[in-house]
């Protein structure tokens, strides 16, 4: 199992594609808050289809209490356009927590300023900003699986 941790997202059908994406590859998805959305929002649940009852969710309040039951060490990975690593260079572990930020925004670089090691980065051309949320997400998770594949072989 994977986790995987939105920072503060804002748009509902990248959240229920995100929690589809965790049921379909036994991860947990952890929603720290504050988010641009209702989680009740039909949008959210749309997306998910009836996969959202099978979600192993967290959501957190804040940051900093995400952090207190999460202490962050070297197997909290960080997705930033900022990084210098790509993240098919990371060597992923089993319940590594992976971090994604806000649609318009990224990541708080005060979050990745002591953890630069951990910061990893997904290739595209120097015509966008960034990809998607969801598709971002399943980029790094199935190269975490892909890593791991032996461990993970049973639930596919």
């Amino acid at each position: 199992m994977f986790n995987i941790v939105l920072v503060n997202p804002q748009i509902p059908p990248n959240t229920g594609n995100i929690g589809r994406l965790c049921v379909a590859t036994n991860s947990k998805l952890h929603i720290v808050k504050p988010i641009g959305f209702d989680m009740s929002e039909k949008a959210l649940k749309r997306a998910g289809l009836d996969y959202w009852k099978d979600l192993n969710i967290e959501v957190h309040e804040s940051i900093d209490e995400f952090l207190e039951k999460y202490p962050i060490d070297d197997r909290h990975f960080f997705a930033t356009t900022k990084a210098i690593k790509y993240h098919f260079q990371a060597k992923f572990q089993p319940n590594d927590f992976l971090y994604f930020g806000r649609e318009d925004a990224g990541l708080d670089i005060n979050l990745m300023k002591n953890n630069e090691l951990n910061m990893i980065k997904i290739p595209m051309s120097e015509k966008t900003r960034s990809i998607n949320l969801a598709t971002a997400v399943s980029v790094v998770l199935y190269e975490a699986i892909r890593q791991n594949f032996e461990e993970f072989e049973t639930i596919f």
